[in-house]
């Protein structure tokens, strides 16, 4: 019975390696990256971590580039995905060109950002001669398309 017990334990100790967590491949910035600053590909590397030391880390590069940071990433560090937010291209008080489409007719006019946003992110924008404010998607630099702003009486009377 001991000798059993002996050669189980054994077996135990041999094939533990086969059990051990082998880790998971993270994405790790190879140099501090500052607060705002844009990340590039030559910007990160991978490192091997264990399993279970890492909850909501990015592990691929194309999650992390292109997009900017919301603090300092420090080298070497698993990055979450919390940290990261696409880069801003509307900033807040910037001069906008806001388009509006409905059916037949594309608005464009200029406005203010009341917010800052990166793309497809919703921001408020202000307008400079009624002073009314419209919630509206970034679509590009310094270019938002005005979510519905309200039937028009002219609109509506021309629908079926």
């Amino acid at each position: 019975m001991m000798f059993r017990l002996f050669l189980f334990a054994w077996a135990l100790l041999l094939c533990w390696p086969a059990f051990a967590d082998a880790g998971v491949r993270i994405v790790v910035p190879n140099h501090d990256i500052a607060r705002g600053e844009t990340i590039q590909q030559s910007d990160l590397t991978y490192k091997m971590v264990a399993d279970n030391t890492m909850f909501n880390t990015i592990t691929s590069m194309k999650d992390l580039v292109g997009m900017a940071a919301r603090r300092m990433l420090r080298a070497g560090e698993g990055v979450r995905a919390d940290d990261v937010h696409p880069p801003t291209l509307v900033a807040k008080g910037s001069t906008v060109t806001m388009t509006f489409e409905a059916p037949g007719i594309v608005l464009t006019a200029v406005g203010r950002a009341m917010s800052e946003g990166g793309m497809g992110e919703t921001v408020t924008v202000q307008n400079p001669v009624s002073f009314r404010q419209i919630s509206a998607v970034v679509t590009g630099p310094g270019q938002v398309r005005a979510l519905s702003v309200g039937t028009s009486p002219l609109l509506a009377s021309n629908q079926p």
